[in-house]
């Protein structure tokens, strides 16, 4: 039986004035699968995060979250549907007068049953469980403004999946962190899709962040990323598609190999090697 899709997006467009935002966007994205999105400033890749959840509306086309036509939802629809979505903000957007178990707490806090009831009865253990996940438990009780710029990251990688949303939407998980750090996180982006089965949508300048997700999952007995070769599973082997776009329209829609044999120049501007 085939899957349900997570996201469904046909046709989409949207202009500001003259300007395409996005450009007939069309992509569905099921269950654990991954994409990872290119392109130059102003291409058109935060649209596409802020118009999945509805955050702006688009002019024409059609937008499905969970089975949902996000353009037709009324705002009390569209908050329920948030939550069932994850966001991991650029600099990880921690608020710096909550400690850190607040930070991740607050998703839960603000997530609601059918009957309007809080979805969660008992917040504190599922937030020491997602900062275990990440590997701060240890933190709880610190402000992020005493925490490293990666472990500020990873704390913001564990309040965008504490409610274990079937997506998470990432903007420049790793803009600005060193190498080594970057890999960490990034490691921790195919962890929870490989544990949750969650979908990711991921916006990134860094070539090596899109290596990560298609090359590689995460092993529950070791603890840790093996390679790719190792798992039989052909759907899971390409489940992770590059795209790239380029004034609101997707250029490029493929595989790791498919992009790094692109003869096109400016889709060839993002395969890029050397930082791992």
């Amino acid at each position: 039986m085939a899957e349900e899709p997570v996201l469904a997006l046909e046709n989409v467009n949207l202009r500001f004035g003259e300007k395409w935002a996005l450009k007939n966007v069309s992509l569905k994205l099921n269950p654990g699968e991954t994409r990872i999105i290119f392109g130059e400033a102003g291409s058109g890749k935060t649209s596409l995060l802020k118009a999945v959840v509805g955050l702006i509306g688009v002019d024409t086309g059609r937008i499905e979250l969970f089975g949902k036509d996000v353009g037709a939802s009324k705002e009390r629809d569209l908050f329920a549907l948030r939550s069932r979505a994850g966001f991991l903000f650029q600099e990880g957007g921690l608020f710096d007068s909550l400690t850190v178990g607040e930070n991740v707490e607050y998703p839960l806090v603000n997530q609601v049953s059918a009957n309007g009831q809080p979805a969660v009865e008992n917040p504190q253990e599922k937030v020491r469980e997602a900062l275990r996940f990440v590997e701060l438990e240890h933190t709880m009780e610190q402000f992020p403004a005493e925490l490293s710029g990666g472990m500020r990251r990873r704390v913001g990688i564990a309040r965008a999946t504490v409610t274990e949303p079937p997506l998470v939407l990432y903007d420049s998980p790793t803009a600005g962190l060193d190498p080594i750090t970057a890999n960490t996180i990034m490691a921790l982006v195919a962890k929870e899709r490989d544990v949750k089965n969650s979908a990711s949508l991921i916006v990134t300048h860094r070539y090596q962040d899109g290596e990560i997700m298609a090359d590689f999952q995460y092993d529950p007995a070791a603890q840790e990323l093996v390679t790719m070769d190792t798992c039989k599973d052909e759907r899971k082997r390409r489940r992770t598609r590059f795209i790239v776009m380029k004034g609101g329209e997707i250029v490029f829609f493929g595989t790791r190999e498919e992009l790094e044999k692109s003869s096109d120049s400016y889709v060839k501007r993002f395969v890029r090697k050397g930082d791992m």
